[in-house]
């Protein structure tokens, strides 16, 4: 392995330094830092809000240095005030730690956990557990004023609207985990949002008065969008998971290639490890033919490869292809059909000896138009489907149909089971016959 490396030059040109102590630099050039963040299980799965700290970690180790990835399973059980204007709603144990073993399973995608620099995993319900209230308030809480609490950003925001003691006792938690890691695995070094800085520092302190130890924080900003909204959040206002069940694979891509022309360069550099040649020249892209949207297709391709894998990276690419940019539905993978089925409306063909309507063709006689577009809810009635067909108004497969191709034959099916039904430029519906 060669020299650590300051990540502190390279996390500056990607603009993901907010604030560091004074020194974290010499700490950088005096060898390898043990560095930590931490992730909270109250739901379970990270989100790409959380993508900023998790490739605070990903720097860390490429430039050398260990990094250790905290999962809160035991703070879970508080929750953290930073950032809140009210208390959060407490989760059974359980939850929590199923919680905690899912975003184990997501950071472990972004981390080596091998070699000389290996990253590791560790949950703080393995020590916050088995700490008694007594011990916690001999070791821990009488080194912190509640001069020196109240001071806190995260405390000062909450005293109005009010805070439990359970939150108000949150930053001794942390502190207390990162005294645990810097005993546990010689961790001198925390990063974090830049709402964490508090929360962090009182985690130095601790350090400072039980052992006399040099420990440093580093912060990163808080990322909004050009428009001033909140980052990570869909068109329809919901969390962007990393989790394929909660957010499949091609919405995740959607996510990315919808970001704005004045957002993707900065999300190039905060959320993809490309290179500083690679990305200005994606910026100039931007700016040169913007419609082209280079940049941002290179932005999804890079973070959904990163969290999903490749295939479902080129699934996604191959669904948003068909669905925005006219591509040829008869080159339609299997995987992508099975994909669609999950973002366009979809039904099972039923002719009548299936179960069907009565007044329909058997399936020996073809596929009814009308039968599909009224399943999947592009046509109201029947007698609505015949408008559509007149008017030409309907494609299957990429192929116009008219008033006179009711019944399609199954040899037009796509992979030999679905048929892609489009209405106008932008409405689609997938059928799969049995």
């Amino acid at each position: 392995m060669s020299e650590p490396s300051a990540p502190i030059s390279e996390l500056a040109w990607r603009e993901l330094l907010f604030q560091h102590t004074e020194g974290l630099p010499a700490a950088f050039a005096a060898g390898q830092v043990t560095g930590y963040c931490g992730f909270d299980p109250t739901a379970s799965s990270l989100h790409v809000g959380n993508l900023v700290p998790v490739m605070g970690l990903v720097h860390l180790q490429r430039a050398g240095h260990r990094p250790i990835a905290l999962v809160g399973g035991g703070t879970g059980m508080i929750g953290d005030p930073s950032g809140r204007s009210s208390e959060r709603t407490l989760q059974s144990l359980e939850t929590i730690a199923e919680n905690a073993e899912a975003i184990r399973l997501q950071l472990a995608k972004f981390l080596d956990f091998e070699g000389p620099n290996a990253a590791k995993l560790v949950n703080n319900a393995d020590w916050l557990t088995k700490l008694s209230l007594l011990d916690f308030l001999r070791d821990t809480g009488k080194h912190f004023s509640i001069n020196y609490m109240l001071a806190k950003d995260s405390v000062k925001s909450r005293l109005e609207s009010g805070l439990s003691f359970t939150e108000f006792s949150y930053m001794l938690l942390q502190a207390h985990d990162f005294l645990e890691l810097h005993q546990r695995e010689g961790v001198t070094l925390q990063i974090g949002g830049s709402d964490q800085w508090g929360n962090i520092t009182a985690g130095l302190e601790l350090i400072r008065r039980t052992t006399n130890g040099d420990a440093n924080a580093l912060t990163f900003p808080l990322i909004t969008n050009a428009d001033g909204s909140k980052f990570g959040k869909s068109t329809g206002g919901g969390s962007v998971w990393l989790d394929p069940a909660r957010t499949s694979p091609y919405k995740f891509y959607q996510f990315w290639i919808g970001a704005d022309d004045r957002d993707v360069s900065r999300y190039l550099r905060f959320f993809t490890l490309l290179d500083r040649a690679t990305i200005e020249a994606l910026d100039q892209s931007v700016r040169a033919t913007p419609e082209k949207r280079e940049a941002q297709r290179a932005l999804a391709t890079e973070v959904t490869t990163r969290v999903h894998g490749a295939e479902a990276a080129r699934v996604a690419q191959e669904v948003s292809a068909l669905l925005f940019e006219k591509a040829d539905p008869q080159g339609l993978s299997d995987a992508a059909l099975e994909a669609l089925r999950l973002e366009i409306p979809f039904a099972t063909y039923a002719a009548p000896a299936d179960g069907g309507p009565a007044n329909g063709p058997a399936l020996s006689e073809g596929i009814d138009v009308y039968e599909c577009l009224t399943a999947l809810g592009i046509a109201a009635s029947r007698g609505a489907a015949k408008r559509l067909l007149e008017q030409g108004g309907v494609s299957i497969n990429g192929t116009k149909l008219s008033a006179a191709d009711r019944l399609i034959g199954e040899d037009r099916l796509l992979r030999g089971r679905h048929l892609l039904l489009k209405k106008g430029a932008r409405e689609f519906g997938l059928v799969q016959v049995p």
